[in-house]
């Protein structure tokens, strides 16, 4: 006698849901107890699913990119007679070990302590091997970062750190074969962080006191035994069908989950990369080079582009643009792109896709300064001056002052190096008929604010006229685009490579702010940075647009 059984997700360590990013059987497939039935992916693992009990799949209940967690059904399968269910999954007894704190020790608070970070569990996998070390010497580092790449016959698991501190030895390196228990590095952390859990140290005399990392340290999510895959699958490829969608892919890139996941945001094939690490893997620098070479023009590995493809510089292959017949539906007129919107959409193109870009939003209150600048303007107009004070100009100012105070801002990537400037060239967006110019204010950090009023205005006739020069936009730094005498309150500026930030203006709005006591009216700017995450943190891009924010509410700061 037959019967339908749900094959479920199983306890995999995690309550957080997870991607399915491959379906390994197809309806009417005949399975086995533990053949793989899905694999799913986190942040920092994948694994593959297996099967509960043997049968015929009558019904898959899952798609690619749906999100599943435990006790998601997986497929319906008809099996015959009594089935025998899979093993209790290891990750139950992994789930206890969890459960029970690691003993505690105290530590003795010293001014800072050296403490050796060591392999957690790990499971049941001994002696894997050590594929990427993703620190060195002299680190700084933070709690849960990935300190090293572990990879097994059936998994790629990332190891974090339990603490955060300075690495002052490194005890391991690619090719070599750890277990649970194996020192990784050597940590100095301040005194009062050290009362992390800890096992005790293994011999009195140690100079060092030893912490482990907790049970549940390991980046990888928990699953059955012998259920990890190697590698995430190959994602459809550009001319596959989505009714090839649940056919199994079996010739995995190799490259471990954070790289992967890296591939996937700047939409990179990993199987057209070569990887460069040990037995080919590919590493984070592997898929930055494929993307610079794709996008500088040149072929990647010799591939041809794929048919039913578009080729964009090189290997950078994306799906065609739709063909659509739009006067079908209505009347329609065509018109050429202006030559500067050719050239900037080129360059917008490729700067949104090479550069992480973070934006930052805050407000401004520039109420006094609003106040100061009519009152400027007023005096002008009595005694002659023709000479008119714009917000851009204090702008121009105030940017300057935060490049001084954050050069990291005021840099440009170049390769692996960071090139700071010693000069202050500020760019602003401006709008003529044709497109957006950039002109650029050169060393503006040696000009006062009247002059740059007067500078910026006299560029931007020149742009609406057509003439501005090559030379006068080039040089730039750090680039402002202003929007405030059209509208909107916030928007993601694109950073004007090779630039690293550039500072977005939105309109000004009075708003209610709270002084302490009650509510008064401010006028209000919106500030917008973007910056580029491969040199800039969250940290520093939240510092810099609110000190920006300080010197406009209180411009006398400019000149402390």
């Amino acid at each position: 006698m037959s019967e339908l059984i749900q094959v479920i997700v199983p306890d995999i360590g995690s309550d957080e849901d997870v991607d399915v990013i491959e379906i390994l059987v197809n309806e009417g497939d005949t399975i086995a107890v533990e053949d793989s039935l899905i694999t799913v992916e986190s942040d920092k693992a994948s694994m593959e699913i297996p099967a509960s009990h043997a049968g015929v799949v009558k019904s898959i209940k899952v798609k690619l990119g749906d999100k599943v967690r435990q006790g998601s059904v997986i497929l319906e399968i008809e099996a015959a007679g009594q089935t025998e269910a899979a093993p209790a999954p290891v990750a139950e007894k992994a789930k206890e070990d969890v459960a029970a704190p690691a003993p505690k020790e105290a530590v003795a608070e010293t001014a800072t302590q050296t403490i050796t970070v060591r392999v957690p569990d790990i499971g049941d996998a001994h002696d894997v091997d050590v594929i990427e070390v993703l620190i060195k010497e002299g680190d700084t580092i933070e709690q849960e970062q990935s300190l090293i790449t572990l990879e097994t016959d059936k998994a790629s698991m990332e190891v974090p750190s339990s603490h955060a501190g300075v690495v002052q030895r490194v005890a391991v390196k690619v090719g070599d074969k750890v277990s649970q228990g194996s020192d990784i590095l050597e940590l100095t952390i301040a005194g009062a962080g050290a009362s992390a859990p800890a096992k005790a140290a293994s011999t009195e005399t140690a100079p060092a006191v030893t912490i482990e990392e907790p049970k549940a340290a390991p980046s990888v999510i928990s699953a059955p035994a012998g259920v990890m895959a190697s590698d995430s699958p190959k994602r459809e490829s550009p001319t596959s069908s989505f009714a090839d969608a649940n056919v199994p892919l079996r010739n995995l890139p190799h490259a471990s989950p954070s790289v992967r996941k890296f591939a996937r945001e700047l939409g990179v094939d990993l199987h057209l990369v070569t990887g460069s690490g040990s037995k080919g893997r590919i590493t984070p620098d592997d898929v930055r080079q494929f993307v610079k070479q794709a996008l500088a023009g040149g072929t990647v590995g010799g591939a041809a582009p794929t048919a039913g493809v578009t080729s964009i510089s090189g290997d950078f292959q994306v799906l065609p643009w739709p063909k659509v017949d739009f006067s079908r539906f209505g009347e329609v007129e065509t018109q050429p792109l202006s030559r500067i919107k050719k050239i900037s959409g080129a360059n917008l193109h490729r700067n949104w896709v090479m550069i992480p870009h973070v934006t930052n939003n805050d407000l401004a209150d520039i109420t006094e300064l609003e106040s100061f600048r009519k009152q400027v303007n007023e005096e002008g107009k009595k005694s002659g001056n023709d000479a008119r004070l714009t917000m851009l100009a204090f702008l121009i100012k105030a940017a300057v002052a935060a490049l001084k105070k954050f050069p990291e801002f005021n840099a440009s990537l170049d390769g692996d190096n960071l090139v700071l400037k010693k000069y202050y060239n500020i760019g602003f967006a401006a709008d003529t008929p044709n497109g957006l110019v950039v002109p650029v204010i050169k060393d503006a950090d040696k000009k006062g604010i009247l002059e740059i009023a007067k500078e910026t205005g006299e560029l931007a006739a020149l742009a609406r006229d057509g003439k501005l020069s090559a030379a006068q936009m080039q040089g730039g730094c750090f680039t402002i685009s202003s929007l405030g005498g059209i509208g909107g309150t916030d928007f993601t500026p694109i950073i004007n490579a090779p630039e690293v930030a550039i500072l977005g203006v939105s309109r000004s709005t009075m708003q209610p702010v709270w002084n302490g006591n009650d509510f008064v009216p401010r006028l209000m700017l919106p500030l917008s940075l973007s910056y580029d995450h491969r040199v800039i943190d969250g940290a520093s891009g939240a510092r810099f647009n609110a000190f920006l924010g300080q010197l406009l509410a209180d411009f006398r700061r400019i000149s402390l």
